[in-house]
């Protein structure tokens, strides 16, 4: 693939995944991310089973250089700022004031490089009264009112995966590419400040524009209703999903598919309204009919009839489906300590080029010995 950020450089001082993931979005496209990290332990990410490379940091980390600094140990302070004044974009995920601790504040560091995009990620804000509380993805997706839409009512427990974290991350990267644009432009950099409350109550916007304009409080079943949404299990235990909208051909044609042709001349189900005003009573007899087949039968039934529905796939599934083989979803290169290692491939192409270049995530602290090397001979030069 292109690489469009060819020649950006992103110093990344994160941990655990905003931080991390906003670089590797970057890193995809293209840009050099030396990722700066505490001599021994690293990114507490990194903690596994005795070892210091979890699938977690795995998932946040690839396509990134690894370096180990001390920013509070003078010698590497030093080596820390030549970083920076050669940056082009830097990133932490500190709770508000720890960077200015590090030495890695916003106003220190854009006095040794005007051209530098600051970019700052927090839980709740760099200021106000929450800023200073500690926030995880449960606590972003819970005060941004976006956790209510997923928690079933009849047993309430947390789902899912980390999406106020991974999104937040977007959310900084999308910010920096537009402060990059700007500064090609003005010759200026800016400072880019993204949080986690923020990030998920702007992704949680359908849900806030329905209080605002008729006073709807959206529960975790609203869209589902709206949308026509189903789960059905089939007879080999399997699940399939169905999102069958408004258009009526889709509904005649999932009426063929179970073998009820004039199924939707209920008066229950016959319009779009009465389908959603009765959609449990739907679901119990959608789900009495596809518990008669398996679901690779289903699958030819519903494509011979155009409706929208996909096999519900679990990870070990869904890459092997034929479209995503087809697609080159999965990549692998080799491990830092040998084998291979697998991963999925950024979903941007450019000029119908796929991303298949990947570099696996940096053992800690493995680009140190060039890091040092390269800075104290170019310190020399420049005395």
């Amino acid at each position: 693939m292109a690489k469009v950020l060819a020649g950006v450089r992103v110093i990344e001082q994160g941990t655990f995944i905003t931080g991390p993931n906003a670089s590797m979005l970057l890193a995809d496209l293209g840009a050099e991310v030396i990722k700066i990290e505490q001599p021994g332990n690293g990114d507490p990410f990194r903690a596994f089973k005795g070892g210091l490379y979890s699938p977690h940091f795995q998932t946040y980390n690839r396509n990134k250089r690894s370096a180990t600094l001390n920013t509070k140990d003078p010698a590497d302070r030093e080596l820390f700022d030549q970083l920076v004044q050669d940056a082009d974009v830097y990133i932490q995920n500190f709770r508000p004031g720890a960077a200015e601790r590090l030495g890695a504040g916003e106003e220190r560091l854009r006095a040794l490089n005007p051209r530098l995009i600051y970019c700052a990620i927090s839980g709740f804000g760099q200021d106000g009264p929450a800023a200073t509380r500690p926030a995880y993805d449960t606590v972003a997706q819970a005060a941004s009112g976006f956790l209510n839409l997923l928690i079933n009512p009849a047993n309430p427990r947390v789902v899912g995966p980390a999406l106020a974290d991974a999104l937040t991350g977007f959310y900084a990267a999308y910010g920096i590419l537009g402060a990059l644009y700007e500064r090609n432009q003005t010759g200026r950099g800016r400072l880019v400040e993204v949080s986690m409350l923020e990030s998920m109550c702007h992704f949680n916007l359908d849900a806030f524009t329905h209080y605002f304009s008729e006073g709807e409080i959206m529960t975790p079943y609203s869209r589902p209703s709206v949308s026509q949404s189903y789960v059905l299990k089939c007879s080999d235990g399997k699940w399939i999903a169905l999102h069958m909208s408004s258009p009526e051909k889709f509904w005649q044609g999932l009426a063929n598919a179970i073998e009820w042709p004039d199924l939707f001349q209920d008066p229950r189900f016959a319009s779009r309204e009465e389908r959603i005003g009765n959609q449990e009573q739907l679901i119990d007899l959608l789900g009495e009919r596809f518990a008669r087949h398996d679901r690779s039968e289903w699958c030819r039934r519903l494509e011979r009839e155009d409706v929208p529905h996909a096999p519900m796939y679990d990870s070990g599934e869904a890459l092997e489906d034929p479209q995503a083989r087809h697609l080159q979803l999965e990549i692998s290169t080799v491990h830092p300590e040998g084998g291979e290692w697998r991963t999925v491939r950024s979903p941007v192409s450019f000029d119908r080029q796929r991303s298949l270049d990947v570099t696996a995530p940096p053992l800690l602290g493995e680009y140190d010995e060039v890091l040092r090397k390269t800075l104290r001979t170019r310190s020399k030069q420049s005395a």
